[in-house]
């Protein structure tokens, strides 16, 4: 077993997105290889990552507090709560928001290279 310290770091408009954001890396290329990475991500009330899609890798989110406004490959927003995933595929795009006055939004994300 090994103990893996995770590396916080703020993230100023992602992804052309609102204010700043917390990426809390758990795991990232030395455990999962490149561009893979699985992070609990903070975003502020009034905050976002912007749209953005992914080539050669998908991305999952996992609600664990607060709500989220999500973009789902430009075919509208939807709602998250607490306890659920969205998963973007390979070759589409996503954005996430948090539109609470007072409250943070708090998931997990799993970044995956695409095995062909």
């Amino acid at each position: 077993m090994s103990i893996i310290a995770s590396n916080e770091v703020k993230a100023k408009n992602k992804a052309n997105g609102k204010g700043e954001i917390t990426i809390k890396h758990i795991l990232g290329a030395a455990e999962l290889g490149a561009n893979d990475m699985y992070a609990q991500v903070t975003i502020p009330p009034g905050c976002s990552i912007g749209y953005h899609e992914h080539h050669g890798n998908t991305e999952t989110y996992y609600i664990l507090s607060g709500e989220a406004l999500y973009d789902d490959n430009k075919r509208g927003m939807l709602t998250m709560k607490p306890g659920e995933t969205s998963f973007c595929p390979d070759g589409e795009g996503h954005s996430i928001e948090n539109p609470s006055a007072d409250t943070d939004l708090v998931f997990m994300a799993l970044i995956s290279k695409t095995v062909k």
